[in-house]
């Protein structure tokens, strides 16, 4: 059995609290572990209500608690999902103390859950076509429902019927995975803990539950509020396409696989599945799966990162973990056909040594394969231009970055290291992440994305230097030149012992 526990959520209801606690099936009751009820700072008799009805009632487990100021709506929530946690609950149900939400599908509520088939349940008002309405829903509250929604799916890639309803059930476990205490203290918790929920890739079903408006004070400023959960959204959003601060993008630490054809991992593919099965070094493979798309199409793919991903072994023939910085390690060998560097060079102090060891790497016609992100693009000129650089989690700005390119500076550095550019392409935005969760309901988001598409293709083919994302390159060595030598690396602890038993003071050069 799960140990399931119930918050109630109370902010002047002294007037509706017994009648809620009255209205939780009885039957229901010997499965709840815990009920805390949470005053948070009424100003009316609402915790002396709880304190009252939990001295007459002998089956309800209640815990009466009182904030001694107002928390918030969220602020509460955090208080009661912090205490789900330490009395080591599975499940934890969220239920309003003004009676706006039915008691009576507590059962229902759960039922998801101890099945195992999602992390949180929403009850939703609008899973039944006309139900809110019937409900006394007014009819401004209902379009702007409807409307924020469906921009919300939009932006977060999810299918649900309802953002806004204050009823929930959430895993504990799920709970411990996501920062909620991060969020904001006011009605737009709800939201950005959805978003929390998504991003961690949580299962989220909704049940529909009846609509109900009675007498109670409504303490939303509506367009507040929409203007909160509106920018919460779109800021998630952005942070997945690789703008802003990326903190509400927490649960991948692995560069994600960019599917979409037109973008810089798409274009790799299809750069490499039209040629014979080949020897592939994936410089900066993270989890390995755009090594295992190449896999896909016949190649032989050897993987160096810095950090070991989960599951890396298994997407790659071979994986060695090293830190670039301090070189390509010997054990990945040499003679490769392709050598390939995707969003690597911007993370090393030195990208032309590193470049330089490529070259040495290469098997006689072998190539290398780049992609870099644009530093000229619109993006970072108007953050430096507002005053307003800062990195970010990820994409052109991404905190890791110790080099900036432009494409001109990019290919200053290739003809350095005695290499030149067989081919190059300008990479737009990757929208592709916009479209993850759509499904044939959200016809007309897959339009929008495709007209995005269109105008980010226009916009990069007229003037690439200020819309490109990303630029893809394929190097070879300069003809005539060949292949560089690897470069020797001064040791000073060799030098030293070489000194000490030549009876010299001279520094001694070895290979790498």
């Amino acid at each position: 059995m799960k140990r399931i526990g119930v918050l109630v959520v109370a902010y002047n209801a002294a007037s509706t609290l017994a009648k809620v606690l009255d209205r939780i099936p009885r039957e229901f009751v010997p499965r709840i572990a815990e009920i805390l009820v949470s005053d948070d700072g009424s100003h009316d008799a609402t915790y002396l209500v709880g304190v009252g009805y939990q001295q007459t009632s002998r089956d309800l487990p209640l815990t009466i608690v009182r904030q001694p100021e107002n928390l918030g709506y969220g602020g509460n929530q955090k208080v009661g999902y912090r205490w789900a946690m330490e009395r080591d609950l599975d499940i934890v149900v969220m239920l309003h103390g003004d009676g706006q939400y039915a008691p009576e599908h507590l059962p229902r509520m759960v039922e998801p859950i101890e099945r195992g088939t999602c992390d949180a349940v929403l009850g939703s008002r609008m899973l039944e076509a006309g139900a809110a309405r019937r409900g006394g829903m007014p009819l401004y509250k209902y379009v702007g429902n409807r409307i924020l929604t469906s921009a919300q799916n939009a932006l977060a890639g999810s299918e649900l019927s309802e953002w806004h309803s204050g009823y929930r059930a959430y895993s504990v476990a799920a709970l411990r995975e996501v920062p909620f205490e991060r969020n904001s203290d006011g009605f737009d918790f709800d939201t950005q803990i959805i978003l929390q929920l998504i991003e961690a890739g949580k299962r989220i079903e909704e049940i529909p539950i009846p609509t109900f408006y009675g007498d109670e004070i409504c303490y939303v400023d509506g367009v507040r509020y929409a203007r909160q959960v509106f920018r919460h959204s779109a800021r998630y959003r952005a942070h997945k396409l690789g703008f802003g601060s990326g903190d509400t993008v927490f649960a991948n630490t692995a560069y994600e696989l960019k599917e979409d054809p037109d973008t810089s991992h798409g274009r790799i593919v299809s750069w490499l599945a039209s040629r014979p099965a080949s020897r592939v070094l994936d410089l900066g493979c993270s989890s390995g799966e755009l090594a295992d798309e190449l896999r896909r199409v016949g190649h032989e793919v050897v993987g160096v990162d810095t950090e070991h991903h989960e599951g890396v072994e298994e997407r790659v023939d071979q994986f060695v973990q090293a830190d670039l910085d301090a070189g390509i390690p010997d054990a990945v060998g040499a003679g490769y056909n392709v050598v390939l560097a995707a969003d690597v060079l911007e993370h090393v102090r030195e990208p032309g040594q590193l470049l330089a060891e490529i070259n040495g790497r290469l098997a006689p016609g072998g190539s290398i394969v780049v992609s870099i992100p644009n530093f000229a693009h619109w993006y970072p000129r108007v953050r430096v231009a507002t005053g307003r650089f800062d990195y970010d989690r990820r994409g052109i700005l991404d905190r890791g970055h110790v080099r900036f390119f432009t494409r001109r500076s990019f290919e200053r550095l290739v003809a350095a290291e005695g290499l030149e550019v067989r081919r190059h392409e300008a990479i737009g935005l990757p929208l592709g992440v916009v479209e993850r969760g759509a499904n044939e309901r959200r016809n007309a988001q897959l339009r929008a994305v495709d007209g995005m598409r269109t105008l980010d293709r226009l916009s990069v083919g007229m003037w690439p230097n200020l819309f490109a994302y990303q630029y893809l390159f394929e190097l070879a060595p300069t003809q005539g030149a060949g292949a560089k030598p690897r470069p020797t690396v001064v040791d000073d602890s060799f030098n030293e012992r070489v000194a000490r038993d030549a009876g010299t003071t001279e520094a001694v050069d070895r290979p790498a």
